[in-house]
């Protein structure tokens, strides 16, 4: 008698069942391939690591190209042997600097390296740590403004006084959670007409006696634009002299500490501003390295509360740190020594003098296009913002944003914030690897799709909740 195993009919039908590529398979092809593994609970045993490589490789490949991503500003590019040094480095703790002194070292000369090249008074004396990204380092900052202005105001603080600070509406969100976070106020500074970052004397408005410091954007994500920190600190002295609120700046420079100090040399914005007492900046920006690295650094230790350092034993030896998240790796501090040692400051300034270059092409290029409206050119940081042209009825950004996705670009399409939400824009973020040819092959893109647009009858899209995405 025949069971349903020595059935023709049934083995076929068994086989077509089969959810994964045979080939995956090791020892036996088929028989330990009679399902998909789950994937919303752990499964019942353990498969061949090649076969988990593949399927994991195969559910990535419906990502969408880093190297395309005209949203992110973070490093999508790097060498081989920048590779290699993380991949060697990747089981290091960056928090335990005993087991691992060469690499705590090394995170010592990168922040002595940056506060020479913020023009620290004395970079030995200042002082800083690695985190995980500029999020985290502006958190750090925030802290330390309102521990210094806490410490200030004990008699009237937890009472009547409520700290604030003031920023652009421009600023990344990580502010508006440190503000959420730590109960301080956030003042904003709204856009005004053509104006899309802080302005100096509104900012300076809003500030009064409770006021823990004014944050200036070094490179405003919204269209990549620098704000007037030297004009801003001449106005907070003026208001010195008036009131007698000394009040200290940090400067967000998450993509523009790492492309002023090379491009940009005579701009002061950095430490030459006896006003500004801290800077953090992105490593995995134009810093140059792999997510996730970022930088903040303090004056001198008299920026930072000496009670916000915490001093721990437990890994071995007496270590300090000031930082949010505790264990994390050491490779992407590895690989920031690794870049600055590799480039230097011209290695530093041909990249991004390069990668201006192609934002100043590229927006000159869509700018001359009868469909557009730049409102940023590239020469601050290498991104600029443009919008359609007034008489333009048949399409908008959202519309330009979905139709080069289908060509593999992702181009964010969004509204500005409070004062100028009537205005939606395109933005493009040029970073190292995002080459001359690319941006010619984003052109012809461009200009292949713009008939079809034109024959719309109006904006498909009427919910620009949905449109897409802006990565901010």
């Amino acid at each position: 008698m025949r069971g349903p195993a020595d059935n023709p009919a049934d083995n076929h039908s068994e086989r077509l069942r089969l959810s994964l590529n045979p080939f995956f398979g090791e020892a036996d092809p088929i028989g330990s391939m009679t399902s998909a593994p789950p994937t919303h609970r752990l499964p019942d045993g353990p498969m061949p690591p090649s076969t988990a490589y593949q399927l994991v490789h195969d559910e990535l490949m419906l990502d969408g190209n880093s190297r395309l991503n005209l949203a992110t500003f973070v490093t999508t590019w790097m060498e081989r042997q920048a590779g290699v040094l993380m991949a060697e480095c990747r089981d290091k703790n960056m928090i335990d600097k005993d087991e691992y002194p060469r690499t705590a070292e090394l995170e010592r000369r990168c922040v002595t390296m940056l506060a020479d090249l913020w023009n620290a008074p004395d970079p030995s004396a200042a002082v800083g740590c690695s985190t995980t990204g500029s999020s985290e380092a502006c958190m750090l900052a925030g802290l330390a403004l309102k521990r210094r202005w806490t410490t200030k105001n004990r008699d009237r603080y937890p009472g009547s006084a409520r700290p604030n600070l003031v920023m652009g509406v421009n600023v990344q969100v990580c502010w508006e959670k440190f503000c959420n976070f730590w109960e301080v106020e956030a003042r904003l500074v709204p856009m005004e007409g053509d104006r899309f970052h802080l302005d100096p004397q509104a900012a300076a408005d809003l500030c009064d006696e409770n006021t823990i410091g004014v944050v200036a954007v070094l490179g405003s994500t919204f269209d990549g634009s620098y704000e007037p920190v030297a004009e801003l600190c001449a106005t907070l002295d003026a208001l010195q002299e008036r009131r007698g609120w000394d009040i200290p700046v940090h400067v967000d420079g998450a993509s523009g500490a790492m492309v002023a100090p090379f491009l940009d040399e005579d701009l002061v914005w950095d430490f030459r501003l006896p006003r500004v007492s801290s800077i953090n900046t992105s490593g995995h920006k134009y810093g140059l390295v792999y997510p996730g690295v970022g930088w903040a650094l303090w004056r001198t230790s008299a920026e930072l509360p000496e009670e916000l350092v915490f001093r721990v034993n437990y890994l071995g030896g007496e270590m300090p740190t000031f930082a949010l998240n505790f264990s994390r790796p050491g490779a992407q501090v590895v690989a920031q020594y690794y870049t600055f040692l590799r480039l230097g400051r011209d290695g530093y300034r041909a990249v991004q003098q390069t990668a201006r270059d192609v934002a100043r092409g590229l927006a000159d290029e869509i700018g001359a296009m009868d469909d557009f409206r730049l409102l940023t050119h590239g020469n601050e940081l290498p991104v600029f913002a443009f919008t359609t042209a007034p008489h333009v009825k048949n399409f908008d950004v959202f519309d330009v944003s979905r139709r080069l996705r289908e060509h593999g670009w992702l181009m964010p399409a969004y509204t500005f914030p409070a004062n100028r939400e009537d205005l939606s824009v395109l933005r493009v973020v040029c970073r190292n690897g995002f080459s001359a040819d690319l941006a010619a092959m984003l052109l012809a893109d461009l200009r292949l799709l713009l008939p079809e647009l034109r024959r719309q009858p109006h904006p498909l899209d009427r919910d620009k909740s949905r449109a897409t995405a802006f990565h901010h």
